[in-house]
C-alpha cells in the first residue's frame, strides 16, 4: 500500500527475505485475511494508522519453514497462526515465534484465518469486555459480517439470546446461526425493545457514529456496549485518523463519568494482549471441535489483492474474503 487511494494503488513488490535471527521463525503464508481495517488504512482512517508505504495484512496461517537460534526444532513443519496488524500480504514472513500460535491440523488454512483475528475479537468482547452470561440477551450489529457471525456463534455457546441486526436478506442466513434477525435500516431500537422489552444486557457496536447513542440507550441496568469500530463515518471523515474515534471516546467517558447502572467500553484486539495466544487457542479448538463455523467462502490469490480489497470495499463479498496460495487457490478454484 504505497499511499492512500482506491484499490488500484496496490502494488506487488519482490524482496529478499532475511534469514531468522534468535528466537523467529520464518513462515510460508498459506492464507491472509482480508478486513475491513485494510479498508480503513487505504484511507488512512484505521485507529492506529500505519504510515504509507506498508504491506497490509491483519492475520494469517502459515507452515514454519525454518527457525532462528533458540526456537524449539519441532516447530519446522508446524501450522501456526499470528496476529500480525500488517506485513501479511506476503508469501512469506518473518515472525517471533514467542508471537505464533498452533493451528489443529484438521482445520482448513483458509477458514482458521476467517477465524484469527474476528475470532479473538468477538471472544474477547463477550467473556472479557461484557461478562456475557447464560440467559442474558445481547444486541450484535452486523450479525452477518466477519465479526458479528462469530459473536453471534459465541454468544449461543454461551447461554444467551441474541438479537443480529442485518439487511433483509441476510435475515434467513442470521437466523440459522441462532439469532433474532432485525433489519438495521427500519426503528432497530422499536424491534429490540418489542423482542426485549427490559432492554438487553450487551450491545456490540463496530459502527459508530450517531447510532452509538441508540446502542446505549438499549441496554438494561447492568448493561454493557462495546464500541469497536467507526464504519459509519470512514467515507465522510477527514483530517487525522483519530478524528472519527473522538466522538466515541468522548460519549464512553461521558456514559462512564454519570453511573446510571450501565456502561461503555471501547475495544481494540490489543488491549488485552497477554491473553491473545490463549483466546486465540481456545477459538481455534471451538472451530476445530465444530462448536462454531468460519468460513473463507471468497480466496483469491495474493496476485489478485487489489481485486480482493475492493470486493470487499464495494460489499459485494459474502463472507469472509482470504487471500491464500498458489496452491490453496487452485484447489479453490476446483
Amino acid at each position: 500500500m504505497p499511499r492512500e487511494g482506491g484499490p488500484e494503488v496496490l502494488e506487488t513488490h519482490r524482496r529478499e527475505l532475511p534469514s531468522p535471527e534468535p528466537g523467529q521463525v520464518i513462515v510460508r503464508v498459506e492464507a491472509a485475511g482480508v478486513a475491513f481495517s485494510e479498508v480503513q488504512m487505504l484511507k488512512g482512517r484505521y485507529f492506529s494508522q500505519p504510515k504509507f508505504p506498508f504491506v497490509p495484512g491483519y492475520d494469517l496461517v502459515g507452515e514454519v519453514e525454518e527457525i532462528g537460534e533458540g526456537v524449539d526444532q519441532n516447530m519446522v513443519g508446524t501450522r501456526i497462526a499470528a496476529l500480525t496488524e500488517t506485513g501479511a500480504w506476503a508469501d512469506r514472513v518473518v515472525l517471533d515465534a514467542d508471537d505464533v500460535t498452533p493451528v489443529p491440523a484438521g482445520l482448513d488454512p483458509a477458514d482458521a484465518v476467517a477465524a484469527v483475528t474476528n475470532g479473538v475479537t468477538a471472544w474477547q468482547m463477550l467473556h472479557r469486555a461484557a461478562k456475557v452470561r447464560p440467559g442474558q440477551t445481547v444486541l450484535v450489529h452486523g450479525a452477518s459480517g466477519g465479526v458479528g457471525t462469530l459473536l453471534v456463534q459465541l454468544a449461543r455457546l454461551a447461554g444467551a439470546e441474541v438479537i443480529g441486526t442485518a439487511s433483509a436478506r441476510k435475515h434467513d442466513y442470521v437466523r440459522a446461526l441462532g439469532a433474532t434477525p432485525v433489519d438495521y435500516r427500519n426503528d432497530v431500537p422499536s424491534r429490540v425493545r418489542e423482542i426485549s422489552p427490559d432492554g438487553v444486557d450487551a450491545v456490540f457496536d463496530h459502527v459508530g457514529g450517531p447510532g452509538l447513542v441508540d446502542s446505549y440507550r438499549m441496554l438494561r441496568r447492568g448493561g454493557t456496549l462495546v464500541t469497536y469500530g467507526s464504519a459509519s463515518t470512514l467515507d465522510s471523515s477527514t483530517g487525522h485518523w483519530i478524528k472519527p474515534y473522538l466522538p466515541i471516546f468522548a460519549r464512553v467517558l461521558r456514559w462512564n463519568a454519570t453511573p446510571d447502572g450501565r456502561k461503555a467500553t471501547f475495544y481494540y484486539v490489543k488491549r488485552w494482549p497477554r491473553f491473545f495466544r490463549e483466546d486465540l487457542a481456545t477459538v481455534l479448538s471451538l472451530l476445530e471441535g465444530g462448536k462454531i463455523e468460519a468460513h473463507a467462502t471468497t480466496r483469491m490469490p495474493l496476485e489478485k489483492a487489489a481485486e480482493a480489497l475492493g470486493c470487499l470495499a464495494s460489499g459485494q463479498a459474502s463472507g469472509k474474503v482470504v487471500l491464500v496460495a498458489e496452491t490453496e487457490a487452485r484447489q479453490s478454484a476446483r
